[in-house]
């Protein structure tokens, strides 16, 4: 029997016609197909006397492409520019070191206004974002560890540890980030100012025939599709009021209180008020209840149509602190403004959680390693991981289907954004073929077909 985990080979440098990273190629010829590099430049200031060797906005869209295939700071572009057969010219780690440190806070903000505009491209062509469904954003903060004081705002935090606290609002449908504020770690949670600011900057990020009627002074009679925000318990404040001047629904974490005590004090043994709570499957979630209790509570400092939900479920160990005290059940609600079954609403509100895989997915994508001293420096760097994530949450949406559209970032590296494949040159073509029995040779054949009908 042999048990060995490889085959004996004699390895030597110097080998020609191979190349690895295929899929990232596909994500560039992506990119390009959808503008994106051109985009990107055309908000990049152009100082000196003489253009750059490297064009600002393929500068950048070659970082998400690094990005995406795992890098984790300026050094890890060089693994691009050992494939120059796919990649063409790529910057050198100084140079894209120098070209966000040249980014400000008003170029950041056009580079924004910039992927707003490829990304209303995008939805219009998405079917998880066509349609007349509610826009759903989520907010939420997160707090980043950094190991150095050097880092200009850097922070202690609640916890105890050190660094950043940036606060985060994405797009429900597709997981993308709409907007981001790097705070000091010792920034507050409740904050309804970054809250507000954040919100206002999503919004700007939707296409026009969505944000329209939900920006601030935007009359309610220019709605054309609702838009609701998603938040845990720091958005239970007068933020919503602010949701609300902008034509945009709420849907916020309840905070314990004495009045919501007393409404969960009567029906907690009235079985008649309860309904069965459902997972996101919509199957029963078993000891689990739901039941309304707007008419319970007084909800006159709220917005006009506010509601409150409550949850109950059986107490298990580490679970989280309950809105009424009980050795039995853990209850959990919150206020909306939203129409519908208080089952599906309960349904719909815990589905926030999906804020936790967004941020994880960012910070296995670059969003803890922040390699500048200077803060518009690490502003420009999230907001490039940020645009790195979006980027591939497109690909996924219009180019691949199945598994592959919905993996976490440990899937896509293995199996898809660095398929290796031999170069052939022929009638002055170049043309790759991808290994044979790779796991993902005919998605990404599928997906080059795809990208090829972008027009």
């Amino acid at each position: 029997m042999n048990a060995n985990s490889t085959v004996a080979v004699v390895v030597e440098g110097g080998g020609e016609q191979v190349v690895a990273h295929v899929g990232l190629h596909a994500l560039g010829t992506f990119a390009d197909r959808l503008g994106l590099g051109h985009s990107l430049s055309a908000r990049i200031p152009r100082t000196g006397e003489r253009l750059p060797l490297h064009d600002r906005g393929k500068v950048l869209t070659q970082a998400m492409l690094m990005l995406a295939g795992g890098g984790e700071c300026c050094a890890d572009i060089e693994h691009l520019r050992a494939q120059a057969e796919l990649f063409g010219s790529v910057p050198s780690d100084s140079t894209l070191y120098r070209t966000l440190r040249d980014i400000d806070a008003e170029t950041l903000g056009g580079l924004w206004e910039a992927m707003a505009k490829v990304r209303a491209a995008v939805w219009r062509r998405s079917a998880a974002t066509t349609g007349t469904d509610a826009v759903i954003l989520d907010i939420d903060s997160s707090l980043h560890e950094i190991h150095s004081e050097k880092k200009q705002e850097t922070a202690a935090n609640y916890k105890g540890d050190f660094g950043f606290h940036p606060i985060y609002c994405f797009a429900d449908a597709t997981g993308e980030t709409l907007a981001v504020q790097l705070r000091p770690g010792n920034a507050g949670a409740n904050n309804i100012d970054d809250h507000v600011a954040v919100l206002d900057a999503a919004i700007a990020q939707l296409p026009e025939e969505v944000a329209i009627g939900h920006r601030r002074g935007d009359d309610a009679c220019l709605v054309r599709r609702s838009v609701q925000v998603r938040v845990d318990s720091a958005g239970c404040t007068d933020f919503v009021r602010h949701a609300r001047a902008r034509n945009v629904g709420f849907a916020v974490v309840a905070r314990s209180n004495a009045a919501i005590h007393a409404a969960i004090s009567r029906i907690a043994f009235d079985d008649d008020a309860w309904r069965p709570a459902l997972r996101q499957n919509g199957n029963q979630r078993p000891g689990a209840a739901v039941a309304e209790l707007s008419h319970l509570v007084d909800l006159s400092d709220w917005p006009e149509g506010t509601r409150l939900i409550v949850r109950r479920e059986p107490l298990h160990p580490g679970a989280q602190q309950s809105l009424f005290p009980s050795a039995t059940y853990r209850y959990w609600g919150h206020y909306t403004d939203a129409a519908g079954d208080p089952v599906d609403l309960d349904v719909h509100m815990r589905a926030h959680a999906h804020v936790e895989d967004h941020i994880r997915r960012l910070k296995d994508s670059g969003a803890t390693r922040f390699p500048f001293v200077d803060i518009d420096a690490n502003r420009a760097w999230l907001g490039l991981v940020c645009f790195a994530d979006a980027l591939v949450r497109w690909f996924q949406l219009l180019c691949l289907s199945g598994a592959l559209a919905v993996a976490e970032s440990k899937t896509q590296h293995w199996g898809l954004w660095h398929a290796p494949a031999r170069l052939v040159h022929r009638a002055r073509r170049r043309i790759v073929r991808i290994l044979d029995g790779w796991p993902t040779t005919e998605a990404l054949l599928v997906a080059y077909q795809r990208i090829a009908l972008i027009t």
